[in-house]
């Protein structure tokens, strides 16, 4: 028996796609369905870990990916969402599989099939990548960003974007705190109240005054980025590896 989940916040797509797994997979229940990201977290926080879900990336309260940044999602994921197959062919890659809506019967099933011929370690591997790609809405599109494209974050006048090391700037919708609580500490390093760098971004290290430490990256920065003196140590042993 598959215990599956539903993430889906308008009633009708919620009813016809559950009608519609029941009939693509018999031997399976759906145990649930939410509605936001808020009743998602906390279903998930309190019941056993369904054998899938399936999750509409826009919910009521906002991108479900959230979803992602506040409880550990070990079930594998098949996205649903309104937009076009071109603004998330990148994306697709990293999560079971996603479907376009109107769902349809054969597209189900093909998503369905995916997921039965991926092994458990492949299963385990594509979910792990979720949590390292956020999707940035932009006007009708939705951008997936990939964490390794990220040279640093910077936050000012309490926004905060992305600098990308081919010269993007994207907004993002989390706080630097919360970035770095969801970010590797091996790849990413909170330099001070505003920057956010990827290690990969260093390009050069030089004293500074107080035995603070500033950096030079390979690409442009809107300010000087400076380390704190109580943070050197700790900076200079995570760059060094």
């Amino acid at each position: 028996m598959m215990n599956i989940l539903i993430v889906e916040d308008e009633t009708a797509a919620a009813r016809g796609l559950e009608a519609m797994v029941r009939k693509v997979l018999p031997d399976s229940r759906v145990v649930a369905v939410t509605d936001s990201v808020e009743e998602t977290v906390g279903w998930l926080g309190a019941n056993p870990a369904p054998d899938l879900i399936f999750m509409d990336i826009h919910l009521a309260d906002g991108e479900s990916f959230r979803v992602f940044d506040r409880v550990e999602v070990t079930s594998p994921v098949i996205f649903t969402t309104a937009y076009d197959k071109y603004a998330l062919e990148a994306f697709r890659v990293n999560s079971i599989d996603y479907l376009l809506k109107p769902i349809k019967e054969e597209d189900l099933r093909r998503a369905v099939e995916k997921l039965h011929r991926l092994t458990a370690a492949e299963v385990r591997e594509r979910v792990g990548e979720m949590k390292r790609v956020f999707l940035i809405p932009v006007k009708d599109k939705i951008i997936p960003l990939r964490v390794e494209e990220v040279a640093f974050f910077y936050t000012s006048q309490e926004r905060v974007r992305a600098f990308c090391f081919d010269g993007r700037v994207l907004p993002m919708d989390r706080s630097l705190d919360r970035l770095s609580k969801i970010l590797s500490g091996d790849d990413f390093f909170r330099a001070n109240r505003q920057f956010i760098v990827a290690r990969g971004a260093v390009k050069e290290l030089a004293v500074w005054f107080g035995s603070r430490l500033s950096l030079v990256l390979t690409v442009k920065t809107p300010e000087r980025i400076v380390v704190s003196k109580d943070r050197v140590s700790e900076f200079k042993k995570w760059f060094v590896g």
